[in-house]
Formats: structure tokens, C-alpha cells, sequence
């Protein structure tokens, strides 16, 4: 939470985007369907997942992409990125678990690279290097458990899914010359502006295929990564003995195992979490702002971030994804911006300016949600939630008239 607190317009900009397509990236290769190749045959849910579980594990995957990109309006910001505007690009992934997926970009190629338990990541924009470790039980390959879950058991957890989302196929298909099936998930209530999430699987060898996520009443997704070429069996190591490029700077980055790994056994026991709004308070070098109410949205929880020496709290209004979250922390002092453009010059990254009350924000209004921070009375606030632009804003303005 001190990152979401701290950090730049331009990496809060790249970290949202980047986020959802390494999942992607590293959940599946999505594709576009809808060839002329092989179809499977029809199955239930259950078994089809069954069957995938049980398949043998690909040597390899070796794969052309392009990523389409619709969650930022390209009018809302300026400068190129391959993160933000799309990009066509390459995948490999090998079956000791390691990974590179290369986005080729105007300013230069965006790079993912995971291999003997580490990652770094290249922001050709801003010419950035984001390096480290993952996390202990991701490095090892260890997992709580290797049984083959029956197709009842399948079938079990599916209805308890299913109480909260609505879950459709599968539906035999072909996706990129491959025997697939297609299942897309929709949230029953409280999902914001997330519409659906659309996964296909290889139905021979069990590898995802497809990943696609809808914005709520919009038939096209927003976010997909989609080959464009596709082959499985090994890949050389020599694909993946790439560095970052020289010159670059370089931020490491703190995986949550590899910060808990550095506090001792003792002090993590001896933690407790600070929640209440009273309690929150009294940790506090600013007023608490936390009414009961926020825009008509019942306050939900309050929380203490971070133990150190400038702690902020987090805010919850109502539940699910239609709720909202409000990050408080000190205003830092000003100071002047660095530049954002990269190596080669090119223009950076903005967020369109938003007055807040009379003061100065900055709002990031995306399909799937909105984010508004500006500073106030010593508080810098930042609100965000799956909601459209007019009531992440309404929202900021009746905080900021609590500050009054």
C-alpha cells in the first residue's frame, strides 16, 4: 500500500495496465477465435476441466501475439507506450518455468523476463528496469497439494463459484488452429463496470488459450492479448539469456515474501493490525477524513498503512467491486517533476487535470474503473474504484469539503 501512496502518475499509469497483462501473460495467450481448424467434441464443465487438469504438460510454447489495449481512451494521455496503445509482440515460456513476452512499441520493445526465480521487467518510455525476486514457493515450484481433483469434487467448488458469479459454456471451438473450449465469467451482483472475463483451453493439452476482459454492456473486450502464431515443444535456453538494456535505470522491486522473509519470525507474530477509525486516528500526523456516509456509500472498514514514520490509512465504502477505496496519507512536500520521457526523447506520459473542490487532482477514468488523487489540508488522497468518472469525483469533492 506505501507504493499505491508514493508512486508517480507515470508508473501508477503503467502498473495498473501492466498488472492485468502480466496476469494475462502468465495465466494464458490469448487469441482471437472463430478459425476454420478443429472443433472438440461437447462436454459439461466439470469434465472439460477434468480433462485439461489431467493432460500432459506442454515442453514448450513458442508464440506471435498482439496486444489490444481499449482501457484507456488515447485521448486521456499523451506519449506512446506498448503497455498503454498496444503492441504486436512475442511469447515463449519453457517447462522449467521460465518466461519472456517482448511487446515491440514506437519508443522501443517492452520486455518481461522470468527466469531462475527472478524477473525485471523493461518501461522502454521511461527507460526503466523493474527487477526481483519471486516469491519462495513460486522459485521452488512447490505447491499445498498435487492430487488430481475428482470431477465431483470439480463440480463442488463450481456451485460455490457460482453463487456469486454467472458461468457460461463450455462451448467447443477453434481457437487459433486448436481444439478448444470457451468459458466466460460474469459477476451475479456488485461487479462495478467488469461486464465478463472470457478464458478458452487447449482441449488436447490442457494450456489456456484465450483471456479476454469485457467492461460492463461492451461486447468487445477491453483488454487481450491474442496470437497470431502458435507452436508447443522445447525452447532454447538462449531465448531467455537476454539482460536489460545497458544504461537503463533500475528500481527494485519488494515481492511480498521477500519483505516478510526480512522481518523475523518474533516481530511478525507480535503485528497486530490497527483497524477503526478511532484507533486509525490516533496513528495519524493528519485529521482522519472518514464519514459514515460517502456519496450515499455506507462506510465499510478502516484500516491502518504502514507502521513507519508517515502511516496513512484505507477506507472502504461498500462491498464488492461496486464499492470504493480511499487511500489517505501526508501530503508530501512539492518538488520539481522529473522528466518522464525516455531514452530516445519522446514525449512521456499525463493524466488530464480534474478540479477538486478547488484544488488541483489529477483522474485516471478507464472502462473498468476510475482513480482521482489530489491534496488537500495536508492529506493527499487517492480514490478509486470500479465506477464511473462522475462518482469517483463526486466522491473526492465530498471528502474534500470535510477538510473545510
Amino acid at each position: 500500500m506505501k507504493f499505491l501512496r508514493t508512486v508517480s502518475t507515470r508508473r501508477l499509469l503503467a502498473t495498473i495496465v501492466g498488472v492485468v497483462g502480466a496476469i494475462a501473460a502468465g495465466a494464458a495467450i490469448a487469441v482471437a477465435a472463430g478459425g476454420s481448424g478443429p472443433v472438440p467434441g461437447p462436454a459439461s464443465l466439470p469434465s472439460a476441466i477434468h480433462q485439461a487438469l489431467s493432460a500432459p504438460a506442454a515442453q514448450g510454447i513458442s508464440a506471435r501475439i498482439t496486444f489490444t489495449n481499449s482501457l484507456i481512451s488515447s485521448d486521456d494521455i499523451q506519449g506512446r507506450d506498448p503497455l498503454l496503445n498496444g503492441a504486436s509482440g512475442r511469447l515463449w515460456w519453457s517447462d522449467d518455468h521460465q518466461l519472456r513476452l517482448e511487446l515491440q512499441g514506437d519508443n522501443g520493445d517492452a520486455q518481461l523476463v522470468v527466469d531462475n526465480g527472478s524477473f525485471w521487467v523493461f518501461d522502454p518510455t521511461s527507460n526503466t528496469v523493474y527487477e526481483g525476486k519471486l516469491p519462495a514457493d513460486e522459485q521452488t515450484g512447490q505447491t499445498k497439494s498435487d492430487r488430481m481433483p475428482s470431477i465431483a469434487e470439480i463440480q463442488s467448488n463450481l456451485e460455490q463459484l457460482m453463487t456469486h458469479l454467472d458461468i457460461a459454456g463450455p462451448l467447443p471451438a477453434d481457437v487459433a488452429g486448436q481444439p478448444a473450449y470457451t468459458v466466460r465469467v460474469s459477476p451475479k451482483h456488485g461487479g462495478g463496470l467488469l461486464g465478463a472475463a472470457q478464458l478458452a483451453w487447449d482441449a488436447s493439452n490442457g494450456v489456456p488459450l484465450e483471456i479476454g476482459v469485457y467492461a460492463r454492456n461492451d461486447s468487445n473486450p477491453v483488454l487481450a492479448l491474442k496470437v497470431t502464431d502458435i507452436s508447443f515443444g522445447p525452447v532454447s535456453s538462449s531465448v531467455f539469456a537476454i539482460s536489460p538494456p545497458s544504461g537503463a535505470k533500475v528500481v527494485t522491486v519488494s515481492t511480498p515474501s521477500s519483505a516478510q522473509a526480512a522481518v523475523k519470525p518474533a516481530e511478525r507474530t507480535q503485528h497486530t493490525r490497527v483497524t477503526g477509525a478511532a484507533a486509525v486516528a490516533r496513528h495519524l500526523s493528519f485529521g482522519l477524513v472518514a464519514p459514515s456516509k460517502l456519496v450515499g456509500v455506507p462506510l465499510q472498514s478502516v484500516s491502518l498503512l504502514s507502521s513507519g514514520k508517515s502511516p496513512g490509512a484505507l477506507v472502504t465504502y461498500g462491498q464488492n467491486l461496486g464499492g470504493m477505496i480511499v487511500i489517505e496519507a501526508p501530503q508530501q512536500s512539492q518538488s520539481a517533476p522529473a522528466p518522464s520521457s525516455g531514452s530516445g526523447g519522446q514525449q512521456g506520459l499525463s493524466l488530464p487535470s480534474v478540479s477538486i473542490d478547488g484544488s488541483s487532482g489529477q483522474e485516471l477514468d478507464t472502462a473498468l474503473g476510475t482513480v482521482v488523487r489530489f491534496s488537500r489540508a495536508g492529506i493527499t488522497f487517492t480514490v478509486l474504484g470500479s465506477v464511473p468518472a462522475v462518482a469517483a469525483n463526486d466522491a473526492a469533492r465530498a471528502l474534500a469539503a470535510q477538510t473545510r
